[in-house]
């Protein structure tokens, strides 16, 4: 089988790592990859990014299987475009797709389907906005409605960062088309986690839980990124958080999506904010894996990657079952100086040769140049190993991470530290 995998980051290099193992597949095509996957001979680096060049490619190279792993190309319709033209696709439709594209779509879905979320308003005007501040006060979390690669959620501690926030998006309008609109949402206290699922729009198949890092500096402090690490599995997801995110969140959320004609096909993950009295809430969605969560959850699987997601995109989910590796697995990512605010490109990655088992490194932010590796993006590489336990994955990443070496490189020393603690 040929396979197509859409995307540039450490999701995309992670699903065509383990895409690899699969006895099924016999090549894998990375549209356009990064310089991790150029280095890998299994893979073939297709340099494009516009959906309708990406689809005449698979016409033309006969895919068997395409896998959208960012965003962008989902909220364009490449699902659509592709079906349209009968070619196996796993993703959301463009219209499925809103419920990460638009902050404001996915809030007033989960109001309409009674689905756990914080208390929001949206607002268009700054004036209105900065009133709705002033009435309920800091701390408040202000969201771009579109999509700001990440970057776009706002967690205002004070009443200054909020009115700061809602400026940035709607006055100077630092997003574009993406800030158009502001949601401003309740501020939740507690632990958040990542829950996600593989769907064929009727199926669902949960996948091990995870957990991430959003801020940048140890300790959750310094500003919010991308995310700079995760595990899994999670130990503040126990059986009881597991079953009621089924029963409250996923399963009206799919439910929801074919009562108001729109089924749900791809990746879905629900951010979560367990609180100490063991409510959830959903923060947000979205339609593809999380990175770096994917890095550590594909680490972990036994199954075939390939069958699962085939399978899905036929509708035939039923038939599968996933099999875990029990082990603990932990991704440690390294950014670019400057990031996440301006971040340094071009600067030279050296990679040593290491022997530590079951470790890997995948790259993201990562671009190879005239016979040189170069970072290319903020989040350029997610060191993950598996270990007996978090301690021991933790050690296994660190150690290689001692390998890696670019100007300026930052990262976290201390993720795990919640499974830590909750152990």
């Amino acid at each position: 089988m040929k396979v197509l995998v859409i995307g540039s980051g450490g999701r995309e290099h992670a699903i065509a790592w383990k895409l690899s193992q699969s006895s099924q597949v016999k090549s894998i095509f990375i549209a356009p990859g990064n310089g991790g996957t150029h280095l890998n001979p299994k893979f073939k680096n297709i340099n494009l990014t516009d959906i309708t060049l990406i689809a005449d490619f698979a016409i033309k190279e006969t895919i068997d299987l395409t896998i959208v792993g960012p965003e962008l190309p989902l909220s364009e319709g490449i699902v659509d475009l592709f079906r349209s033209k009968n070619l196996n696709i796993f993703g959301p439709s463009q219209r499925a797709a809103q419920l990460e594209s638009s902050k404001d779509f996915a809030k007033d879905f989960m109001y309409r389907h009674n689905i756990p979320t914080a208390k929001y308003k949206t607002f268009k005007t700054p004036d209105e906005a900065h009133q709705y501040i002033n009435e309920q006060r800091a701390p408040i979390v202000i969201k771009a409605d579109g999509l700001a690669s990440g970057k776009g959620v706002i967690v205002a501690m004070t009443d200054k960062e909020a009115h700061d926030a809602v400026d940035f998006m709607l006055v100077d309008n630092k997003f574009g088309d993406a800030g158009a609109k502001v949601v401003i949402e309740e501020f939740l206290q507690g632990e958040e986690a990542s829950f996600m699922v593989v769907c064929d729009g009727k199926t669902i198949l949960p996948l091990a839980t995870s957990q991430d890092h959003k801020r940048l500096l140890d300790q959750d402090m310094g500003p919010n990124t991308g995310g700079m690490g995760a595990y899994s599995p999670a130990p503040v997801v126990t059986k009881e958080i597991y079953t009621k995110v089924m029963d409250e969140i996923i399963y009206p959320t799919i439910n929801g999506m074919a009562k108001d004609g729109i089924p749900f096909t791809g990746f879905l993950y629900a951010g979560l904010m367990i609180t100490k009295s063991g409510e959830v809430k959903t923060l947000e969605y979205n339609c593809r894996m999380g990175d770096p969560e994917t890095q550590p959850i594909l680490m972990r699987l036994k199954s075939d990657l390939f069958e699962i997601l085939y399978n899905a995109a036929l509708g035939q989910l039923n038939s599968i079952k996933i099999e875990w590796d029990a082990r603990t697995a932990l991704a440690v990512v390294l950014a670019s100086a400057g990031y996440p605010e301006n971040p340094k490109l071009q600067d030279e990655i050296y990679i040593e040769d290491h022997l530590i088992s079951d470790s890997y490194i995948f790259h993201a932010g990562t671009i190879y140049k005239d016979n040189k590796l170069l970072t290319s993006g903020g989040r350029v590489l997610a060191v993950t190993a598996l270990g007996n336990s978090v301690k021991e994955a933790q050690s296994k990443v660190y150690e290689v991470i001692n390998t890696v070496k670019f100007n300026g490189a930052q990262y976290r020393k201390d993720i795990g530290y919640r499974a830590l603690n909750n152990n």
